[in-house]
């Protein structure tokens, strides 16, 4: 994946319930128009089936993963497990976060970002992984933050969901870096929805325009981010987008295979 194409990683929703047959459906909708796929690990709190699992799912229909990685739910041997248990099954990507606060349990503080970065690199240096190749890492960077030195130690960087092509190239100026980014891209599927990003994410910078499109339209979302990822595309200034569908995977799919 270093040939300099520009690359669209979909985001697919994990299962909340021991079944995968919804997952499987996203990735054969998505597979026309993505590259690779993004699972998240027990996102906005709540348990789902195994990112890594899912990845694998994901490699068995042919596709590449990133399978996503949160520290709040681990210690160093759970850690180490996960690992372990990617490199069995052939996952080779991960994207480290911190993870949003929890609906049950407690959150545990032995694991960061940065130590999980170093633990997953010297992983493959011992016995236990002989034959397995390293690891490919990411780490997330937000618009209103200056990205921290230590996260050049990544392979690549996802970027948070924006709306505005000027403010994607704002942070790439601010923020110079020899890694692949990739910006995210979110469909805005109703104004319900943009009125519950404002209120999980108060720093979100959400077009009032586009909310009261949407109001007016669903498909002006899908249109909306569609328009987003080409525009992305010809800046030349990321390596591609994380695309998050929501609901409206098909139609995003449907779209996109039309003008990518």
């Amino acid at each position: 994946m270093g040939d300099g194409a520009f690359r669209v990683v979909c985001e697919i929703e994990p299962p909340t319930r021991p079944d995968l047959t919804h997952a499987r459906h996203q990735i054969g909708v998505l597979t026309p128009v993505a590259d690779a796929f993004l699972i998240p690990d027990n996102h906005i709190g709540r348990a789902t089936v195994s990112s890594i699992a899912v990845a694998n799912e994901v490699r068995a229909m042919g596709g590449r993963s990133i399978a996503c990685v949160n520290s709040r739910d681990r210690n160093l041997l759970g850690f180490r497990r996960d690992l372990l248990t990617a490199a069995a099954y052939g996952v080779e990507s991960f994207l480290f976060v911190h993870g949003d606060k929890p609906t049950a349990g407690d959150r545990t503080s032995e694991l960061t970002v940065r130590t999980m970065i170093d633990e997953a690199r010297r992983a493959t240096d011992q016995p236990a992984f002989a034959g397995t190749a390293p690891f490919r890492l990411g780490v997330t960077a937000g618009h209103h933050r200056r990205m921290p030195a230590w996260k050049q130690a990544a392979d690549f960087v996802f970027l948070q969901v924006g709306f505005s092509v000027e403010a994607f190239l704002r942070w790439r100026e601010q923020n110079p870096t020899d890694l692949p980014v990739h910006a995210g891209v979110m469909v805005l599927a109703s104004a319900g929805m943009a009125h519950r990003l404002r209120a999980s994410i108060p720093d979100i910078a959400l077009p009032n325009a586009l909310v009261e499109q949407v109001a007016a339209d669903p498909e002006a979302g899908v249109r909306a981010a569609c328009d987003l990822v080409l525009a992305l595309r010809d800046s030349g200034a990321f390596a591609g987008v994380h695309l998050v569908p929501v609901s409206r995977y098909r139609a995003v799919a449907a779209h996109l295979e039309r003008v990518l």
